[in-house]
């Protein structure tokens, strides 16, 4: 039987220590988290070992072998690509890819090597006209997620799908884009949740890319890093209930941050690397990000060698826009 999986992306979120003094994902309740693991997402889950035929929490190394703070665009490349891009450049990058990392997304991610092995691949944030016109405008720039699934011909989902239920925004709620003038439902984090259940039920392979984690912890939006962390368990909650019995759900990160209240830094801590589901086992071994990507397509029946520009595919641009300017810090789907 062929496995489903679902990538649920969070920015920033390294497994820190027990102290509920500085790590908001002890101080904050989380009880679908709790539920399933017995314990917060933190170093006392780890401890613990927790694994069962369904239930995986492995840790990652997020730094890449390079001294610094992980940073952003490699480490994500490196969780899509299975490659240590900060070795491909000689360093941590931050925010967004430079040329030599789009080009690696665009030919080596998850999402092309499914695609060109004939899986259904979905990313299921919606993007809004507003991001696209600030691309267009220059005051924007694609993350990697947006990158890779351009460069393998993956659609980007729309306002329309967000209003249907076939996508889910980077907020959860549909309060952001309520805001800028859409018409559409408020929705619950653990409706969201479902919905990538049941988009999830549709494809190979969902991700979702969820970033307020990061920027919460960054201090650059409203809302604070305690309510960021009810959305990220109301979001598992709701995903977790409506999961398929073929569907496997990771949970990962490309560094650490909101683990840790006394910075507003990146941290060199561990990533989570939690699995539930048929596959799960598959992740029991994950001992770096870079360990990610090649787990995943063993779960989805593919080589890893494979890879190929799909036609449609979007290459990465000649040279990089200007900074962001607009509400959405750094260019991330909205």
């Amino acid at each position: 039987m062929r496995m489903r999986l679902c990538l649920i992306f969070l920015d920033g979120v390294g497994l820190g220590d027990d102290d509920p003094a500085h790590n908001p994902l002890v101080a904050v309740p989380t009880p679908a988290i709790t539920g399933l693991l017995g314990h917060p997402l933190a170093d006392g889950a780890r401890s613990e070992g927790r694994t069962a035929p369904e239930l995986v929490l492995a840790e990652a190394d997020a730094t890449l072998g390079f001294p610094g703070l992980p940073q952003s665009a490699t480490g994500q490349t490196a969780l899509l690509t299975g490659l240590n891009a900060a070795a491909v450049v000689g360093r941590h990058v931050t925010a967004h890819p430079t040329a030599a990392l789009r080009a690696l997304l665009a030919e080596q991610s998850l999402f092309a090597r499914a695609r060109a092995a004939g899986r259904g691949v979905a990313l299921a944030n919606a993007y809004t006209p507003e991001y696209h016109a600030g691309i267009a405008a220059g005051r924007l720039r694609h993350g990697a997620f947006t990158v890779a699934a351009l460069g393998a011909a993956v659609p980007l989902r729309t306002v329309d799908d967000l209003r249907r239920g076939e996508a889910v925004f980077h907020d959860l709620t549909n309060g952001r884009p309520r805001g800028w003038g859409h018409d559409l439902p408020l929705r619950t984090p653990a409706e969201a949740g479902a919905l990538l259940a049941a988009i999830a039920a549709r494809h190979d392979l969902t991700v979702f890319e969820f970033f307020l984690s990061d920027l919460a912890a960054h201090g650059r939006i409203p809302e604070d890093v305690p309510t960021v962390v009810r959305l990220i368990d109301g979001l598992l909650a709701g995903l977790l209930a409506a999961r398929p019995a073929d569907l496997t759900v990771l949970v990962t990160s490309d560094h650490g941050n909101l683990e840790d209240g006394r910075t507003r830094l990146h941290t060199r801590n561990p990533v989570p690397v939690l699995a539930v589901g048929p596959a799960a086992r598959t992740f029991a071994q994950v001992a770096a990000i870079t360990d990610i990507a090649p787990a995943v397509l063993r779960v989805l029946g593919v080589e890893a060698g494979t890879s190929g520009v799909l036609p449609g595919a979007a290459m990465p641009g000649p040279a990089d826009a200007a900074p962001s300017s607009m509400a959405i810090p750094g260019g991330r789907p909205g």
